[in-house]
């Protein structure tokens, strides 16, 4: 299943590509399975690759099971990412990130929704800069600008 990018949300990404802040900010988006939409999750200003990792939802509430055990699913998510890079010779850039992120252990239905709708997103929002992620521990500074580093 591929889902459509809600209107709101492909607003907010066109303003948000524009924006004039010189700070790192970040628009989180999930899917809502029952209308097959990807959707705003939240919003941050100001947000350190350190304090995004925090802020991540790293499982959904847990269920109960038939055998009496409780399961917890992790959960996958979208992340644009606006990062004040500083070059090696100085100079600075805000490259626009997709972070995709997608821990082991989710659910298949789950991975499948997003996995169909990742492209669609990143097609959607025009973003060229494009990362996955399996565990939100690894998202830090070093790692983005190793990942940015890639695109001199």
């Amino acid at each position: 299943v591929v889902c459509d990018v809600a209107e709101d949300l492909v607003e907010k990404l066109r303003k948000f590509r524009f924006r004039k802040e010189t700070n790192n900010a970040a628009i989180i988006m999930k899917i809502d399975k029952d209308k097959q939409l990807v959707v705003l999750d939240e919003e941050h200003e100001g947000i350190s690759p350190d304090e995004l990792k925090d802020e991540l939802p790293e499982r959904q509430p847990r269920y109960p099971s038939p055998f009496g055990l409780t399961h917890s699913w992790k959960l996958k998510t979208f992340i644009v990412y606006s990062y004040k890079y500083q070059h090696e010779d100085g100079r600075v850039s805000y490259p626009l990130c997709f972070i995709f992120s997608s821990p082991v252990g989710c659910k298949p239905e789950q991975q499948m929704m997003y996995a169909g709708s990742k492209n669609k997103l990143v097609q959607t929002a025009e973003l060229t800069k494009v990362f996955e992620i399996r565990n939100t521990e690894d998202l830090t500074e070093e790692w983005l600008r190793e990942k940015l580093g890639f695109f001199h």
